[in-house]
């Protein structure tokens, strides 16, 4: 297990105008920032990809059992949850992290680098992995005193990257049982450490998998008259229905078709006999969302109809928009006073990115929050393989989660 001897706490008791965190969390979390942060790093330079964060869970099992606490693995054994059982007679509230990386190569000069050819933790993970686990740290010795009323459910979810959603796992494995409410973070480097960006309503984007597969009998590029010409056909397709299908639905649902990847031939002279591209659909809409695989498969129907491609598509549903539910955001605002002062509340805009965490509010009620961990310089954005933070967004999310698990079960009761 890492260590943390030569790290210094770079975070104050409470930042200016917070309010302290009960029985004396706060020195407990003075002397835990070495060791979060010495964890974050370990499990930055030891990323596992979406659907096989075995070590990264077992990490998260044992640093929970040295607190005292009983954590579960999920079925598979890649995810974690773990209740922290206060009161009898109060409610149930759940906090998730994310543990997945990305399928890219660290680039950056730091000794805390990724390890592990072609993935890296580019959107922050390895940050809301040790953010929780920093808190349960500091709950269960709250519960430990008789002092937590109700029972924090702790989730460490797998696959939050890919489709299948890793949410629907943790869902199917019972992780929303009893639960009244349920937060979340999510690293933005776009705000400083010490902002929160809060927002009521939807603060994401649906995000849905697109693959058309185009096929003909191929042929000689002298003859495209005999033939089908796929290169041709798969043009149109990437050109023409991204702009089509932006068209169907009211501007403002903010409808965004971007293909990632296309492939056609292998020979400057030879017509393929397949062609594909894939991509994404974005939209900010919940409407436009339900209705845009009918569109979608006729808009590019229609496109390719012309060229005599055979037309095969894909079109694998994602994740809806997180709808941050208005008396969910109230707890995390009144937490966010608390734990960072009243200066840490910021608002922040719908984003065009996905997030699986919407299908946990599918089922209860809950809010993501953007925890700021913006660096000093340019920033680098999530999903960029130089993507790094400052760390000391870590001691200010845990204290942030903390206060919102306590502010959450005391609005319940």
């Amino acid at each position: 297990m890492p260590t943390g001897n030569q790290l210094a706490p770079s975070w104050p008791a409470g930042p200016s105008g917070s309010l302290p965190l009960p029985f004396e969390l706060d020195h407990l979390l003075a002397l835990r920032v070495p060791g979060l942060i010495a964890t974050r790093r370990h499990i930055h330079s030891h990323p596992e990809l979406s659907g096989a964060e075995f070590e990264t869970a077992a990490l998260v099992a044992r640093e929970l059992t040295l607190a005292g606490l009983h954590p579960r693995l999920l079925p598979k054994g890649n995810g974690v949850i773990c209740d922290i059982n206060g009161r009898p007679d109060g409610p149930v509230i759940a906090l998730r992290a994310d543990i997945d990386a990305l399928p890219l190569t660290d680039v950056k000069d730091v000794p805390y680098r990724s390890t592990v050819d072609g993935v890296c933790h580019a959107c922050g993970h390895d940050v809301h992995t040790t953010v929780m686990l920093g808190v349960g740290m500091l709950l269960a010795q709250l519960a430990d005193l008789g002092e937590l009323p109700g029972r924090v459910r702790l989730i460490f979810q797998p696959a939050e990257e890919i489709l299948p959603c890793g949410s629907l796992e943790v869902i199917e494995a019972g992780g929303l049982d009893d639960v009244t409410q349920i937060f979340a973070l999510h690293c933005d480097p776009n705000l400083p450490v010490g902002q929160v960006g809060l927002r009521v309503g939807p603060i994401t984007a649906a995000a849905d998998n697109v693959t058309v597969r185009l096929t003909g009998p191929g042929g000689h590029t002298a003859r495209p008259h005999l033939t089908v010409d796929l290169v041709d056909a798969l043009g149109r397709l990437i050109t023409e229905v991204p702009a089509l299908v932006s068209r169907r639905v009211p501007a403002n649902s903010g409808l965004l078709l971007v293909f990632g990847h296309a492939s056609a031939g292998t020979r400057y002279n030879v017509i393929p006999s397949e062609a594909s591209a894939s991509g994404t659909l974005r939209v900010m809409d919940r409407d436009a969302w339900e209705s845009a695989p009918k569109i979608v498969s006729q808009v590019v129907r229609d496109v390719i109809a012309p060229t005599g491609a055979t037309v095969d598509l894909e079109y694998l549903r994602g994740r809806p928009p997180v709808c941050n539910d208005a008396r969910a955001i109230g707890v995390l605002t009144a937490a966010t006073t608390a734990a960072l002062g009243p200066e840490g509340v910021a608002e922040t805009p719908q984003s065009m990115g996905g997030e699986d965490f919407s299908w946990y509010l599918e089922y209860v009620p809950g809010a993501l929050a953007r925890l700021g961990v913006g660096r000093s310089g340019p920033n680098v954005d999530l999903h960029r393989a130089s993507f790094d933070v400052d760390e000391r967004a870590i001691p200010a999310g845990v204290r942030l989660m903390v206060q919102t698990a306590l502010q959450a079960l005391a609005a319940v009761r």
